[in-house]
């Protein structure tokens, strides 16, 4: 039986500023240690994508796998440097293959892969300075660029026309992807005007719900979304509602079905067979069932986080703990279900979660 397909794995068009610390192979395996319970035990390789001296991480953001199994990663970047790329790509065993998206510097926050008629294309969201969402080759050539959908109403007039690092409700701010069976796709404007807006597949935008509010339906920081498609159930909306520590669910047009609560910051949402994993930024990844009910929780170090008043954890390696996450930002699954958490952290960190 063929296993569906992650959102980060591919999704088929068919369906419709510190260097972070060197770490050799050796003392990296050595590291390594198996954490959760039951069923849900992985082994830990925290660390497990290594740079070429020439680039360092600045705030890692989110990960995304494409069908040869490599691994891209996203790093917020500095504007400073625009001549450092911000996309980094890894194959299976965490060998550095290539590096680009120089424009993304300063800003880079959300990436996926999606397959278009049997070609896989990078979808890349920047916020800060740059506010733009772009599709480009898994290599980085460009195939769309838009900038703010001043056209629905809920942004500034220049703000697509003269971006500038400039926060607000009437702001763009697109945080992360999700592709729906139909071939549109949905952006999650998660630190601007809390609205999820859908596009086309050429990137012209269609339509939008949510923004901002306390009531159902509404978000508070609508960080990131997937659409679910696993079996047994309807496909729905998922949106991770980071500041009211929530998921919301949504028909595929938009309409509001519940909320899950129980999160400490939830960032992201990626499903795998029947699994969903949720990154919450305080310290932890779940893993759910097909009805929201957490099966498993990985690497918990809330309590310590929660202490943390100066948070001055996210800033020093040293007192990272092996086994224990920090500020998960995003995760997704690999073909074999094997995990991939980026964290918002000074230094930056992958981690990789081999299922044992």
């Amino acid at each position: 039986m063929t296993k569906p397909l992650s959102r980060r794995r591919f999704l088929g068009a068919a369906t419709v500023t510190i260097a972070a610390p060197a770490i050799i192979t050796s003392k990296r395996t050595a590291a390594q240690g198996v954490i959760g319970d039951g069923d849900f035990r992985y082994r830990c390789e925290h660390m497990w994508t290594q740079l070429p001296d020439q680039y360092d991480w600045q705030i890692t953001h989110n990960v995304a796998i494409d069908p040869d199994n490599h691994l891209y990663v996203i790093h917020e970047g500095d504007a400073a440097r625009p001549d450092h790329p911000s996309i980094f790509v890894f194959d299976e065993h965490g060998k550095f293959v290539r590096a680009f998206g120089e424009q993304f510097q300063g800003g880079g926050h959300g990436i996926e892969v999606r397959v278009e008629q049997g070609t896989p294309y990078l979808y890349v969201a920047a916020y800060q300075q740059v506010k733009t969402i772009t599709k480009c080759s898994l290599t980085g050539d460009v195939v769309w660029q838009k900038y703010a959908p001043v056209q629905c109403g809920n942004y500034a007039d220049d703000e697509a026309s003269n971006p500038q690092q400039t926060w607000g409700r009437d702001r763009f701010m697109p945080t992360n992807f999700a592709f729906l069976p139909d071939g549109d796709f949905l952006l999650a404007d998660g630190y601007g005007s809390f609205f999820i807006h859908r596009y086309d597949s050429d990137g012209n935008w269609k339509s939008c719900f949510g923004g901002p509010g306390e009531g159902e339906g509404t978000f508070k920081t609508p960080h990131g979304l997937w659409v679910d498609q696993r079996s047994g159930k309807d496909a729905e909306i998922v949106v991770a509602d980071r500041a009211h520590h929530t998921l919301q669910t949504f028909t595929l047009d938009g309409e509001y079905k519940k909320t899950v609560d129980g999160f400490g910051l939830p960032a992201n949402v990626d499903t795998h067979d029947e699994l969903m994993i949720v990154p919450e930024l305080i310290a932890r990844v779940s893993i759910l069932d097909r009805n929201h009910n957490t099966l498993a929780t990985i690497g918990d170090d809330q309590k310590r986080l929660r202490a943390d008043k100066t948070k001055s954890i996210r800033k020093d390696p040293s007192s990272w703990q092996q086994g224990k996450f920090v500020h998960p930002h995003d995760a997704c699954f690999d073909r074999e279900g094997n995990i991939f958490v980026a964290e918002w952290v000074t230094t930056g960190r992958v981690s990789k979660l081999t299922r044992v």
